[in-house]
Parts: structure tokens; sequence; C-alpha cells
């Protein structure tokens, strides 16, 4: 039996505190690998927005767009709370994540 959809969240930055890019996928390990190739002319390759530092995943897309929606929203300072309370390094969770990743994990 296949495994139903994840719906992802998602923040990339270029470095720690640097330029947030909120996001939302339902391949996050394609759409990080998206971005970490500059295959997305725009903000992301312009800000050089390589390294996933956040995520969380939904079962349903309406609750992912709404969270997705509610976050880009919020004040910068609320994005990096965010962040930090759950990788107060801000660890690349790229190398989690991707298939032979071959980033360093710290910035």
């Amino acid at each position: 039996m296949r495994d139903p959809k994840r719906f992802n969240v998602y923040i990339m930055t270029n470095r720690p505190r640097g330029v947030l890019y909120v996001g939302l996928t339902s391949n996050l390990i394609g759409r990080v690998a998206q971005h970490r190739e500059g295959r997305f002319p725009g903000f992301t390759d312009k800000y050089n927005c390589r390294r996933l530092v956040w995520f969380e995943s939904h079962d349903y897309p309406d609750g992912a767009i709404a969270r997705e929606k509610r976050i880009k929203r919020w004040r910068r300072d609320w994005k990096i709370d965010l962040v930090e309370e759950s990788n107060p390094r801000w660890l690349d969770l790229s190398w989690d994540i991707l298939p032979h990743a071959c980033s360093p994990r710290l910035f």
C-alpha cells in the first residue's frame, strides 16, 4: 500500500537569521533539491536560499496552505523564533532528508 501524500510547509534561508523563504510542497525532498540547485529563478535563487532550516508536515492540503499563509504574514522575528524553537543552531536539515546530500550541515 502506498503512503498517503504529505504536505509540507518549510523555511529556506541563506544563513542563520538571514533571508527567510516560506514555501509549501507535497514533495519536500524534490523541492529542496530544486532550491539547492537554483532551479527556481526568482526570490530563492536571487538570495541564495539553499538551506532548509524548518519544516512541518500536514495530512491535508487545506491545513498546509492555511499554515503557510499564516506564517508568511508573521513578523520576521516570529519566523526566527519558529526556526530556533526546533533548530537553535540553524542546522541545514536537508542533510537529514536528501539522499546523498553533500553540503555541510552547519553554516
